[in-house]
């Protein structure tokens, strides 16, 4: 498949590749040096010789070995003379980071036109132009920018850049990881579309996230995403809901943002599941990567904040998730392990002088109880040792959402020992929610 050449290449070529620090083809250049990229990596730039301990190039030509992937960063009106380079090379695919086309107007529109026209003559494939470019964290290839190194199961296809930086670093810096990151661009030929179908049959993807403005085949996109949706959890941001934000998508990509309607019709045909913000769509993907489906509806919540278990019973029951009243049989063992104050309904408060050891019980009981599908685990105040209590619980396959907030430097403690250990913490009780809807919908889809 082609489009392995993008995210697999044996060798790559980075035209426009410059000396000076804080210029993209700096920036780029190093990046995929800095990622540990193994394969041959050669920087083009007629006016050095060497950049950063490489040798350099003045064409693409004059490169001695075989080249699978260029990485092209030059001005606008040289890219289509690169691109027909690249086809004398035998280069096979190509990334257009440079800017400058179909997003400027008319002027632009044209070189874009030529390039186009250029890659189809060169018989090779073209990602972008205007785009952020594409990491592979498996085999060290940080074509993009800022540099993001940590592996994990979540891959993103994106028509903004800063869209997929802003996923890529919070999956970094909470140790979720990523697996291979696309930015579109103007998408003026890899699409959506093309990437989903090859992310869906790629092993190292668990889930499948993407920022689009518009599609450009309604059809095919809906008989591809279908069965994609089948194979792993496919989430979708989209941009241009409203009229005035249809028209901004316009001078970002210009895509045709399309009637709104008829894209909630189709994610929910095809079994998307549909996000309405970054953040709403970066905890569903790290909550799809990293913990078990709900059997059911019925939620519990136990938490030492009474004012955030009221505000999660509000989001649960908003997002059609069913708070059950306690269970007898749970309620009768609490009142033997846990002191009078606490308050033994759902949500189940442990109150301000709730510990590690009572959030233990608490879920030890409610692990138990077969009418009770997930937990909802909100810990309002500094409390050590409760990432190992949610750690044990989660690894005995119920579903549980931690959220921590209000816990000072402790919290920071546990936060970093549950993210070591892969479990996906929430900042807030709605955004908890909203995570346990999209996985209770999913199991039950």
């Amino acid at each position: 498949m082609v489009l392995k050449s993008f995210f697999e290449p044996s060798s790559v070529a980075v035209v426009g590749a410059s000396r000076e620090p804080g210029k993209l083809g700096h920036e780029v250049l190093r990046n995929i040096v800095e990622a540990g990229f193994k394969g041959k990596l050669y920087p083009v730039n007629p006016k050095a010789d060497e950049v950063l301990g490489l040798k350099c190039y003045p064409s693409i030509k004059d490169i001695p070995g075989q080249v699978e992937l260029a990485v092209i960063i030059v001005p606008a009106r040289f890219v289509s003379s690169v691109v027909a380079d690249c086809g004398a090379k035998g280069v096979k695919a190509t990334i257009v980071i440079s800017g400058g086309f179909g997003e400027v107007g008319p002027a632009g529109v044209e070189l874009e036109r030529q390039l186009v026209e250029a890659a189809k003559n060169a018989n090779l494939r073209v990602l972008g132009p205007n785009c952020q470019g594409i990491n592979n964290t498996l085999v060290g290839l940080c074509a993009s920018w800022p540099l993001v190194r940590c592996k994990g199961p979540i891959s993103v296809i994106s028509q903004s850049g800063t869209v997929l930086a802003a996923i890529a670093c919070w999956a970094e810096e909470e140790g979720v990881g990523v697996n291979k990151l696309v930015a579109l661009g103007n998408k003026c030929d890899v699409d959506e579309t093309e990437l989903l179908e090859y992310l869906a049959a790629d092993e190292g993807t668990k889930v499948i996230a993407l920022y689009i403005e518009g599609v450009r085949d309604g059809r095919k996109f809906l008989e591809v995403a279908r069965p994609a949706a089948e194979k792993k959890p496919i989430l979708v941001l989209k941009g241009g809901r409203t009229a005035k934000g249809a028209e901004a998508v316009v001078s970002h990509t210009r895509s045709l943002a399309g009637k709104d309607a008829v894209f909630d019709a189709v994610f929910k045909q095809a079994g998307i599941h549909r996000a309405m913000s970054v953040e709403e769509l970066y905890d569903a993907c790290k909550g799809f990567a990293h913990l078990p489906l709900p059997k059911g509806k019925n939620i519990a919540i136990v938490t030492s904040s009474g004012g955030s278990g009221i505000l999660a019973t509000d989001a649960c029951e908003e997002f059609g998730l069913n708070v059950i009243k306690l269970p007898a049989d749970v309620r009768e063992g609490l009142k033997e392990k846990l002191p009078p104050e606490c308050i033994l309904r759902n949500p189940l408060d442990l109150t301000g002088s709730a510990t590690s050891q009572m959030y233990d019980e608490a879920l030890t009981a409610l692990d138990g109880s077969k009418e009770v599908d997930s937990v909802i685990v909100i810990v309002g105040d500094p409390m050590p040792g409760v990432s190992e209590v949610i750690a044990k619980h989660l690894s005995r396959g119920k579903t549980i959402i931690p959220v921590m907030l209000g816990g000072g430097k402790v919290e920071v403690d546990e936060r970093v020992k549950l993210q070591k250990l892969h479990v996906p913490i929430y900042p807030s009780p709605l955004r908890a929610a909203c995570v346990l809807s999209a996985l209770t919908r999913h199991a039950q889809s």
